[in-house]
């Protein structure tokens, strides 16, 4: 698309359009036009589209500059104007015939100029695609509130600022409209008229004539044409009527109205899309036994004029619009609804309480919440009639005493108001029967005050800031019967005086002691406090449930186990080290959850009990009670992970068991085979978790009796194989048994309900399946299975598996190989009881030029869409805002933001809560090789582990564990349910997405950075529900002796589920292996080669021996008959686009700069290069280890199936202008292509010997061409656009094999290769491998180098897959 450039602008004048594509305006201004198009999936401007040069030039010369988008009519011509604060002149273009302007303005800029300027009445701003629109003020400024949303957003830097406020993708969260937007359907609602053939009555005496039809509000107004201007109008109210098609005349409706004089009009209609218009608002009128209006969210400032022919209306909602006083249809009209006892004008932004509606009296409920008001008019006192007040969300601090007069009111709300005591009024005010102050100021709780209010029953004062409770004299209060005083700063609670007192919630205080009365207490809520001591006087006889997790108890209360009606009593999480016999033996306890304390042996039990649900996971139980499941017959849940139990009780003594337990948790002791026969005793047990004990085999005919199996966990242990008898478990879906010895597949593929399967890191080689799978079977796990083989019939039998997960070929990379040396991560993720999997994550060792690595976690809670769009688009937006910035705060902030803006329509009403980590070079301290910095919002968390030892690096941004989050929301008057949810929607404060929750959600990520040392052996990312059931120790020690991270990852989230999680679940693991002895250049001793030659041959250190391929990259590809890579690439607009292709091959044909180690990486020149994200996943995979579309074998790799044999790791420097270069001995002759090249190769080889040797090798890349077929010989385009090198893999080849070179010094090799054709060097014949290669290399004649030689060559940058 073609520019035009403007003249040349001065500093504060705008550019200057050449005459031939401007038009000159009044006052001045010029125009310049241009087409901008459309991005029909997000309705924003294209980027090639915003402006021209001299636009960007004017624009940068300060940064109190920028655009406006204004957007219009739906036609597809954009204006260009420019306008400046001390500019007044207008823009006649015309409006009707453009869709999007873009108005260049600086933040003086005020709204009236742009209307002039473009001829508009007014503008409205619309926030985050919401329906409603407000109408800006003439004096306000467009520009500077664009910049004032982008500061609040977290971007800091104005001229960063300025940047974002002119990306078009901006206009998903806010955007200008030179008309009012509205859509269709929302006018439909409003109001719908137009002039029709009626026909008045039920026979067809009265003959069709032309008529004005309204239908408005609950009424259908017929007038007639020439009359409708004079009061003519007959009304027909359609509340209880009903509306019926004319089966006699096409497109007709007949309108009834209800009661024994109904009357019915007929209208005839012109179009079937006016009849099912009118028909279906018509409908839901006649539906309603109330006459109700709903104008909510329709940016109204007034209501229609016809509405008011709507006398039998008793509801009218207005809620979020922008209602005004002074208008016909404005709130001082609205006393003409005679019958109105219902009207809600909340979030209308009125500011000054509408003295008028003091005038409705015959209102009964009337809700004013989050409007702003500071006070409220005395005139409030003459709505007698008024039962329900509603006064959230607003700033006051007193109320009118003429409020006592209502002596009807018996609902009154003043939550998240700015009150600093509970207002006298209350006094007066007698049929009210709660306080409802939750979200105020006040910081003593006067209970004297309570007392003498003998009305009230309901007090709740939760986000208060309490510290203290006073008593002006000792009469106890009899009324009070529920208190909630959650979220205060309580150090001591004695509400002995509260003496009917039945339920109080008192979570989340720092309370260290509480005294109550036990007269009438039913409940009691404690946990998360600091108690030592719970005093409750006298003992409660009907208290039902306790609860008191999260505290400092040392023993369970005497009282509470005197309580003879308590049913449920949750202590875990405290210091108890017994369980008192009387609690055990209770008979009323049904629920008792003792989990996490310091237990050691549970009292024997004589006599039945009716304990239904026992938690005692986290202790330091050695057995059970022996009596355990003959006495407690009715018990379905039991808990006892994470013990040292090495036996179980008998379910029977000889007879049939008459066990009923459903749920069964063992994981994580010291059980053996001898435990199975006991669980036969059990018949109906539907899920069982053994995982992380010491099985060696399960017998096949213990298991044949479990045949009410439905989820069975066997994870950890040291199984070898699964028995056949699991066929008989015909209800099993899930079947979970990771990091075993499992050498043959189980027969599990003919179960009819089997949904999930995970047989990850074991040990298997092949599998058997049937003809036909179960079209039940959803999620297959088979990653970490060294030597499965899956040929391409078995994968076409998998092809219909939602999600396959198989180990990945490692891909063609380049030289940045060598990360691999310093860090591994392994992936698990697991839905749990949800039927999808709402969390996604992002791993990419290589990243950055090969001298880093991302890792990310994205948590979606309900909704899936947003992890997957972070997934594939994260990773690009840090890599274009690492180039930008060198500052780890900066970039990660911007990140994040940006990263908000890319969600664009999807972010609207979704949210997710995200985890960035991003290791790279340490610049900035000498003493590290490596820097951490992560970045999160939500409640995804990260957890380094160093020396053994857990060290948090995010933060969790929720209401209950973020008290100054729960501060700002609070300040910002948004509305906390009693469930701690903002606005009812989401725990988090912060996310991203969920842009109509602006400005109480906002996605600036907390950022932590810290260098990385010896001492850090791994970095642990999960989301919440992984974190809920895991400490940050449990989690460290957990992980910490397991080699593969992969199975360590699968072993937390197997714990998580252990221990109660039902919930999506994810956990990443990334293994570091920081420090100087992964160094490979020549200031860890290996000399750097320089430009005359080698130094002497040194043998790399051994690298640990990973236990599968997978091991070390993590990946696993996912073949999903949902979604392709290319479907999710496509859906989210990834910035991974072509744009990288030409780069690409250009860089792939440059000569190579000085290679070093990925400890000290030669320094980049700054060059932006595209690295895609979608690296780790794969749509189609052969078996040799390449995407189906390619023919080339994986570089550096020789396979054999799924096998990989030889494993290469690259470490490549050329020294250039070293001050001392190496010198050689004799022995050192080299080859002429090593001494021109000058680089060496490190292979260590993988799954039998932990040795390696140096193999040298050469390479011709810097005299190739930059032509199409030498193109061909470099690498191998792929379908992503991206460019795979080729010749690294096949001079290795070469080298190993001695095969003979060929003139370009290339050859394709086999797609796969026979198992005895492979390069395994044993042991033993290393040493004679060497003599042999030194022997040759000693042969060949060295040449001087030449000048061309000695030139430093262009430094390239490959792009990463």
């Amino acid at each position: 698309m073609g520019e035009v450039e403007p003249g040349p602008v001065g500093p504060l004048e705008p550019p200057e359009p050449p005459e031939a594509s401007t038009s000159r305006r009044p006052g001045g201004i010029r125009v310049l036009k241009r087409n901008m198009k459309r991005n029909g999936s997000r309705n924003c401007l294209n980027r090639r589209s915003r402006f021209g040069s001299r636009e960007r030039d004017w624009l940068k010369e300060d940064v109190k500059r920028g655009c406006v988008y204004l957007y219009g009519a739906d036609t597809t011509t954009a204006t260009t104007t420019t306008t400046t604060s001390s500019s007044s002149s207008t823009s006649a273009s015309s409006s009707s015939s453009s869709d999007l302007h873009l108005v260049l303005c600086t933040v003086e800029t005020p709204a009236s100029e742009i209307c002039a300027g473009e001829g508009r009445e007014s503008l409205y701003l619309q926030l985050h695609g919401d329906l409603v629109s407000r109408k800006l003020e003439p004096t306000e400024q467009p520009l500077q509130i664009v910049y004032d949303y982008l500061s609040r957003l977290g971007f800091d830097d104005p001229v960063r600022i300025q940047e974002e406020a002119t990306n078009p993708d901006l206009s998903c969260m806010i955007r200008f409209y030179g008309e009012k937007p509205c859509q269709m359907d929302h006018l439909d609602r409003i109001l719908l008229s137009g002039i029709y053939n009626v026909r008045k009555g039920k026979t067809q005496l009265h003959k069709w004539a032309e008529r004005l039809v309204v239908l408005c509000g609950t009424c259908l107004i017929v007038s007639s044409v020439k009359d409708c201007q004079t009061g003519k109008m007959h009304i027909l109210p359609l509340v209880g009527g009903k509306v019926e098609e004319v089966k006699r005349r096409q497109y007709s409706l007949a309108f009834s109205s209800a009661g024994a004089q109904a009357q019915t009009y007929h209208v005839s209609f012109e179009t079937l899309a006016e009849y099912q218009r009118w028909y279906r608002q018509a409908s839901k009128v006649v539906s309603q036994r109330i006459s109700t209006v709903d104008l909510s969210c329709y940016s109204l400032e007034e209501v229609p004029e016809h509405l008011f022919y709507s006398q039998d209306i008793t509801y009218l909602n207005l809620r979020h619009n922008f209602m005004q006083l002074e208008r016909p249809g404005g709130l001082d009209t609205l006393y003409r609804f005679s019958q109105l006892k219902g009207l809600n004008l909340s979030h209308n932004k009125l500011g000054l309480f509408p003295v008028s509606l003091c005038e409705i009296s015959t209102l009964t409920e009337l809700n004013l919440s989050c409007n702003g008001f500071h006070d409220l008019p005395s005139q409030i006192g003459s709505l007698l009639n008024l039962q329900t007040l509603c006064l959230d969300g607003n700033f006051l601090t007193t109320l009118p005493e003429e409020l006592g007069n209502l002596q009807q009111l018996s609902s009154l709300g003043i939550s998240f108001n700015n009150f600093n005591q509970i207002p006298v009024v209350y006094e007066k005010l007698m049929m009210l029967d709660k306080i409802v102050m939750a979200g105020n100021c006040l910081e003593v709780l006067n209970l004297g005050v309570l007392t003498r209010m003998s009305h009230i029953k309901h007090v709740d004062l939760r986000m208060n800031c309490l510290k203290s409770t006073i008593m002006e004299n000792l009469e106890g209060n009899k009324h009070v019967i529920h208190m909630d005083l959650r979220d205060n700063h309580l150090t001591d609670l004695d509400l002995s005086s509260l003496c009917s007192l039945e339920q109080l919630h008192c979570e989340r205080n720092q309370l260290r002691e509480l005294t109550l009365s036990g007269f009438s207490l039913r409940t009691l809520y404690a946990s998360s406090n600091r108690l030592t001591a719970v005093n409750v006087y006298p003992v409660p006889s009907v208290l039902t449930s306790l609860e008191l997790s999260r505290n400092l108890l040392e023993c369970v209360p005497d009282w509470a186990c005197e309580a003879k009606k308590l049913e449920i009593l949750d202590v875990s999480f405290n210091l108890l080290t017994e369980v008192p016999v009387r609690i055990l033996s209770s008979l009323s306890l049904r629920k008792l959850m003792v989990g996490h304390n310091h237990i050691q042996a549970l009292p024997a039990l004589v006599e039945h009990i009716p304990l239904e649900v026992l938690d005692i996971q986290h202790n330091l139980l050695s057995r059970l009670p022996d009596t355990l499941f003959s006495k407690a017959l009715n018990l379905r849940y039991l808990n006892a992970s994470a013990n040292n139990l090495e036996s179980l009780p008998s379910a029977c003594a000889g007879e049939e068991s008459r066990s009923v337990l459903q749920l069964l948790y063992l994981t994580s002791n010291l059980l053996t085979d001898q435990c199975i026969p006991v669980l036969v005793g059990h018949p109906h047990l539907r899920i069982l978790h053994l995982a992380n004990n010491q099985l060696q085999t399960f017998p096949a005919s213990k298991l044949n009796k479990l045949e009410q199996l439905e989820e069975l966990n066997l994870s950890g242990n040291k199984l070898k194989t699964i028995p056949t008898t699991i066929a008989n478990c015909k209800r099993l879906h899930t079947l979970v048994a990771h990091s075993n010895n499992i050498s043959i597949f189980p027969e599990i593929l003919q179960l009819p309900q089997i949904q999930f399967v995970d047989l990850s890191c074991n040990d298997l080689t092949e599998i058997l399946i049937p003809e036909v799978l179960p079209a039940t079977l959803q999620d297959l796990d088979l990653t970490g299975n060294t030597n499965l083989v899956l040929e391409h019939k078995t994968l076409d039998m998998f092809s219909h598996i939602t999600t396959l997960k198989i180990d990945q070929k490692p891909l063609p990379t380049t030289d940045s190989t060598v990360t691999s040396t310093f860090w591994s991560h392994g992936l698990a993720e697991m839905a749990g009881q949800r039927n999808k999997l709402c969390v996604s994550a992002l791993a990419m060792d290589n990243f950055a030029e090969g001298v880093g690595a991302v890792y990310g976690m994205f948590d979606g809670d309900r909704n899936e869409e947003l992890p997957r769009l972070l997934q594939c688009t994260m990773a690009d937006v840090l890599l274009e805002e690492v180039q930008q910035s060198t500052n780890d705060t900066v970039f990660m902030a911007n990140t994040f933001l940006v990263s908000h803006r890319k969600l664009g329509m999807a972010g609207q009403k979704l949210g997710s809560s995200a985890l960035l980590c991003y290791i790279r070079p340490d610049t900035a301290d000498p003493t590290s090789s490596f820097s951490l910095t992560v970045a999160n919002v939500g409640t995804c968390q990260a957890v380094l582990c160093r020396g053994g030892k857990p060290v948090p690096l995010s933060k969790v941004f929720s209401l209950e564990q973020d008290p100054e989050e729960a501060e700002r929301v609070k300040d910002q008057k948004a509305i906390i349910t009693e469930d701690n949810k903002v606005n009812g929607v989401t725990y988090c404060t912060r996310m991203l997405g969920c842009t109509y929750l602006y400005p109480w959600i906002l996605p600036k990520p907390h950022i932590s950075s810290t260098p990385l040392t010896i001492q850090d052996e791994l970095l642990i990312l999960g989301n919440k529900a992984l974190w809920e059931h895991l400490s940050y120790t449990e989690a460290v020690n957990a992980v910490r002796h397991v080699q593969d991270p992969l199975a360590a990852a699968k072993k937390l989230c197997t714990l998580a589920q252990s221990y109660g999680c039902q919930d999506n679940v994810g956990a990443m693991v990334v293994y570091l292996n920081i420090g100087e002895e992964g160094c490979t250049c020549e200031m860890n001793g290996l000399s750097l080669p320089g430009p005359v030659g080698f130094a002497s041959t040194t043998t790399i250190k051994d690298a640990p021996k990973p236990t599968t391929p997978s091991s070390s990259s993590g990946i696993a590809s996912e073949f999903s008959s949902e979604m392709s890579t290319s479907e999710v690439s496509s859906e989210v607009g990834s910035t991974a686009s072509d744009e990288h292709n030409t780069g690409g091959l250009e860089a792939g044909l440059l000569p190579r700069p000085e290679r070093r180690c990925s400890l000290h990486p030669t320094p980049t020149s700054g060059v932006f290069q595209r690295q895609p994200s979608c690296a780790t996943f794969s749509s189609n995979q052969s078996d040799n280890g390449l995407d189906s579309d390619d023919d080339q074998p994986v570089e550096g790799v020789i396979t054999n199936g799924s096998k990989v044999e030889v494993e290469v790791d690259i470490h490549c420097c050329r020294g250039r202008d070293l001050e001392n270069p190496p010198t050689f001995s004799e022995n050192s002759t080299r080859c002429p292509e090593e001494h021109a090249r000058g680089l060496y190769f490190g292979i260590r080889r993988q799954n039998s010997v932990n040795s390696g040797i140096l193999l040298p090798m050469s390479r011709d890349k810097m005299e190739l061409q930059k032509s199409p077929s030498t193109s061909c010989l470099y690498g191998k385009k792929l379908s992503n656009g991206s460019i795979v090198p080729l010749e690294d893999s096949l001079n290795l080849i070469e080298v190993a094999t001695e095969a003979p070179k060929r003139k370009t010094g290339y050859f394709a090799a086999p797609t796969q290769l026979e198992p005895e054709d492979q390069f395994v060097v044993p042991r033993d014949l290393e040493e004679e491998v060497k003599e042999q290669m030194k022997q040759q290399h000693e042969g060949r004649p060295e040449p001087e180098p030449s000048e061309e030689d000695r030139t430093e060559p262009l430094e390239e940058f490959d792009t990463a897959l």
